[in-house]
């Protein structure tokens, strides 16, 4: 049995992406979840798994979701929960006076490839920074995250993978869930 994090981008965001957490928990069991818990509301869910592949089940959790909500299309990414700790490890930014709330980590569908975002400028976007990680981007957004073109949707374009971001707050908090 192995620990995995799903993240679901864009659920619970306006009233027709309302997607309950127990409709969530139900649907992890019928792909064969256990221990299935939910943080938040916006799409985060630790779990057991016998698979083995975190795309196969990103893959059959979206499909679920497109077959209980009619044919709602929710990008769904499965990390191993081993994974997130290192994403936390491996943080580049000194998080010294840093508001977590402010710092987003934008996690991708596959890894980063160095000659897709050589491309772009990180002085175009200040006062924003971004830094790549194995298979995600980490973002500070000191003005605020809702204002930052920093966006998954930036990274999907430029990257051409399936994108959602956590701020810092979640992940560790989903690391600590883990942990237990």
């Amino acid at each position: 049995m192995t620990d995995y994090v799903a993240l679901l981008r864009g659920i619970n965001v306006g009233p027709t992406t309302q997607l309950p957490m127990q409709d969530l928990r139900r649907l992890l069991e019928e792909i064969g979840g256990r221990s299935v818990r939910t943080h938040l509301r916006s799409g985060n869910a630790l779990f057991e798994h016998e698979g083995a592949d975190p795309g196969k089940l990103a893959e059959a959790l979206e499909s679920a979701v497109a077959a209980a909500f009619d044919g709602r299309k929710v990008p769904c990414l499965v990390r191993e929960a081993a994974d997130l700790t290192r994403v936390v490890e491996h943080n580049p930014f000194d998080m010294t006076g840093v508001d977590a709330a402010r710092f987003l980590v934008v996690f991708l569908s596959g890894p980063v490839e160095p000659d897709r975002i050589a491309g772009l400028d990180p002085d175009g976007f200040a006062p924003d920074e971004f830094r790549p990680g194995a298979r995600e981007i980490y973002v500070h957004c000191p003005g605020g995250v809702q204002k930052t073109r920093l966006s998954h949707t930036l990274w999907e374009k430029h990257l051409r993978l399936t994108a959602t971001a956590r701020n810092w707050n979640t992940v560790t908090r989903l690391v600590a869930m883990a942990a237990r």
